[in-house]
């Protein structure tokens, strides 16, 4: 009884849960197992040329897209990570398809990364979107960057495991190797929330070409344990350099990327992680990324998260050479 109450204060403040189906969806709705898509005739836009402006929807061409559970191996990083999950939007699963850039999608701590799927709605969202162009979406992965529900490893390469090798080589591998998508070397999208927030502004200032675009949503101001000098000590064995050279406002101090676009996202009545938005908005302006800050109504809990989210596909859609737009 008092795990259960305990439970239900935790959905209440986070909204993880808005129905019972939503809470039970890993039991209810499994996902089919992805080994590989089939090779087809690809439709491939070049440099600065708007995807959906040589797209057009062939004959029978799904109108929702398919969600598929996956098995990425930490092959180079050794990281042992929990299956994740794959979003194919309709004109993926079309004969030609085109060639579409993806999104990756992290979850926050503790969490895993099922979260984007039943309580981000993000079949939903992304099926919305293409619905409104041609069946055309970003391909969504979301990998596992924890381990366990209640691991912190920081996204980071140290003591506690290689995941930020993982994200950007292991990952990327993997999606390469499996699927037919945009060239991760033309820029792929990061995001997350919380935790999953943070990592994406770490992994866009340690992988910027990698992760050219990031949406930061309730993210920190610095990957951490609880404080710098408990994360320092664990995860780097008391070396402060160490720590220095990826934490995220110290980079974009030292360093610009004028290439590198994203956006900040915080609750209005978030008053622990609004402020550290802002400060590493600042941060990254001051680097010359192409930023922006989005306050939404809500806390740290899903109403911020999901609309994070769903308020700026657009403009990923639009950076990542979907439609036209600034790039």
């Amino acid at each position: 009884m008092v795990l259960a109450a305990a439970a239900s204060q935790v959905n209440g403040y986070f909204q993880a849960y808005p129905s019972l189906r939503v809470a039970l969806a890993p039991w209810l709705d499994p996902k089919p197992v992805l080994t590989r898509t089939a090779t087809v005739t690809e439709v491939v836009a070049r440099p600065g040329q708007a995807l959906q402006s040589i797209w057009h929807r062939p004959r029978g061409m799904p109108k929702t897209g398919t969600v598929y559970q996956v098995n990425i191996p930490g092959v180079t990083s050794g990281f042992a990570a929990r299956p994740g999950y794959l979003y194919l939007p309709p004109a993926y699963l079309a004969r030609p398809r085109p060639q579409l850039p993806v999104l990756v999608l992290l979850a926050g701590q503790p969490g895993d990364p099922r979260a984007w799927l039943d309580s981000g709605q993000i079949q939903a969202m992304m099926d919305g979107f293409a619905k409104r162009h041609n069946g055309l979406a970003p391909v969504v992965i979301m990998p596992d960057d924890l381990g366990s529900d209640f691991a912190n490893p920081l996204c980071l390469n140290s003591r506690l495991g290689d995941v930020q090798t993982y994200l950007t080589i292991d990952v990327p591998n993997w999606i390469t190797s499996h699927l037919q998508v945009r060239p991760p070397e033309r820029g792929w999208a990061i995001g997350g929330f919380s935790e999953g927030g943070t990592c994406a502004i770490q992994l866009g200032t340690q992988a910027p070409r990698l992760y050219r675009f990031f949406v930061d949503i309730s993210g920190q101001i610095e990957p951490t344990l609880g404080s710098r000098q408990l994360t320092i000590s664990r995860a780097f064995g008391g070396d402060t350099a160490a720590f220095a050279r990826v934490d995220p406002v110290v980079v974009l101090a030292r360093t610009r990327f004028p290439r590198n676009a994203g956006v900040f996202v915080s609750g209005a009545d978030d008053r622990v992680y609004t402020p550290q938005q802002q400060s590493m908005y600042l941060a990254a302006r001051h680097a010359g990324m192409n930023v922006t800050f989005m306050e939404l109504p809500g806390g740290h809990d899903w109403r911020v998260w999901r609309g994070g989210l769903e308020q700026n596909v657009a403009w990923l859609a639009s950076r990542l050479g979907i439609t036209g737009g600034a790039r």
